[in-house]
């Protein structure tokens, strides 16, 4: 195989990296008008379409998406798991809130209104729930990744089941739906895991010759009325875990 011009990758990195500001300042104005107008905005699902598309990312969806009221539970392998499930269906995520302090991304997190957790201050549970549950009320769906980290994609972790007390009990007529983020073996090999960082990541992903692979897909749902925060991770993961298999 021969040799990679390191000039050909930076170009690959800048150019990619200028479609995903042109996408943002394309969609940032018409999604303040749609705010200030009062109306759901669809405009961050469009900048999440166009910046998996800047990430050569190709999109395949198997399954149908639950109509809201709906709780999307995921596996997670990489940042771009938020561009490609963000641009296929409308949704906010849940994330860590060191997210939140990040210079771009976290203004752009809370501009999809984002509901940011701590995996380490058990003090402020009570608090992360009460905001998880106020986000599921909305008519507007909530994807969580349960694992709390990424992996390759091969395997599943165990599900952190606390923030799944936030759907217990749940708003009326709400349904769990497990997605299994499926990626090819070429997006398998940019997971970010490990000790790598995230713009050391953001660049290996960038920086790729040609796209890589996804299938979105979205598994059969479940009413979680009547069943507790580890009944609902252990549903989730286990039809997640059988897809995946």
């Amino acid at each position: 195989m021969g040799s990679v011009d390191p000039n050909d990758r930076a170009w690959r990195v800048w150019g990619r990296a200028a479609w995903l500001i042109a996408a943002l300042f394309a969609t940032l104005v018409p999604h303040a008008l749609w705010r200030l107008a009062g109306q759901p905005s669809p405009w961050p699902r469009h900048f999440l379409r166009a910046a998996a598309r800047a990430s050569g990312v190709r999109v395949t969806v198997a399954g149908t998406p639950c109509r809201p009221p709906v709780f999307f539970v995921a596996n997670h392998l990489s940042w771009t798991d938020i561009c490609i499930l963000g641009g296929v269906v409308e949704t906010s995520f849940v994330a860590q809130d060191m997210i939140a302090g990040w210079p771009v991304i976290g203004w752009m997190a809370r501009l999809n209104d984002t509901v940011f957790v701590s995996r380490t201050d058990r003090r402020s549970a009570g608090d992360q729930v009460a905001r998880l549950r106020l986000a599921i009320a909305r008519p507007r769906p909530v994807t969580l990744f349960p694992e709390g980290t990424t992996t390759d994609g091969r395997s599943l972790l165990p599900f952190k089941t606390p923030l799944f007390e936030g759907l217990a009990p749940p708003p009326p007529g709400l349904m769990v739906q497990p997605v299994h983020l499926d990626f090819d073996d070429a997006g398998k090999a940019l997971a970010w895991i490990g000790t790598e960082g995230a713009p050391a990541n953001a660049r290996r992903t960038l920086a790729r010759r040609g796209s890589f692979g996804v299938t979105v897909r979205f598994l059969e749902p479940f009413d979680p009325a009547g069943m507790d925060r580890k009944a609902i991770a252990a549903t989730a993961r286990a039809r997640i875990a059988a897809s995946l298999a």
